[in-house]
């Protein structure tokens, strides 16, 4: 599919890997630690862990040589997802914390203050919203499954 959103939710599109890599992110990376803080079945959790270190998202070093035993850590491509659990998060404290709160704070280690995590402009740092972007159609777009409408509407706003 010509989408990166489409693309991009084939991997990470259900919410155990989602919440894998948080807890990944976050520091906890071994097997047992993962399966026990989760509650997901050990099944369901090599399966997910297998294919994200098939896709270069985590890699798998061993910590224990008997018996044999290994931890998962984000490479570069999985901590990049990092500011994609950030703007869950901020969507999920908004909109579903309930009257206790958010679950979690994310706190800013260069100024030390606690942060509300903002999605902005490489080039001007004006927070970016529906309201003051568009998107445009890009080098790799192409109309096919999943943009028979969007892409045409895309390319539609394309500049002469």
């Amino acid at each position: 599919m010509a989408c990166s959103i489409a693309r991009a939710t084939d991997l990470f599109g259900d919410a155990w890997t989602a919440l894998i890599m948080r807890d990944v992110l976050t520091g906890v990376g071994r097997f047992d630690d993962l399966a026990h803080d989760l509650g997901i079945s050990r099944k369901v959790l090599a399966a997910r862990l297998a294919r994200l270190v098939e896709e270069g998202v985590l890699s798998k070093e061993r910590y224990q040589e008997r018996p044999p035993r290994e931890h998962y850590r984000a490479t570069e491509k999985g901590e990049e997802l990092y500011p994609v659990l950030l703007a869950l998060m901020r969507w999920g404290d908004r909109w579903c914390a309930g009257t206790d709160g958010a679950p979690a704070r994310v706190h800013h280690l260069t100024c030390g203050r606690d942060t509300t995590p903002v999605t902005a402009c490489a080039h001007c740092g004006d927070p970016l919203t529906v309201h003051n972007t568009t998107q445009l159609p890009g080098p790799g777009g192409h109309t096919g499954p999943g943009t028979r409408v969007l892409g045409p509407l895309l390319a539609s706003r394309a500049p002469e």
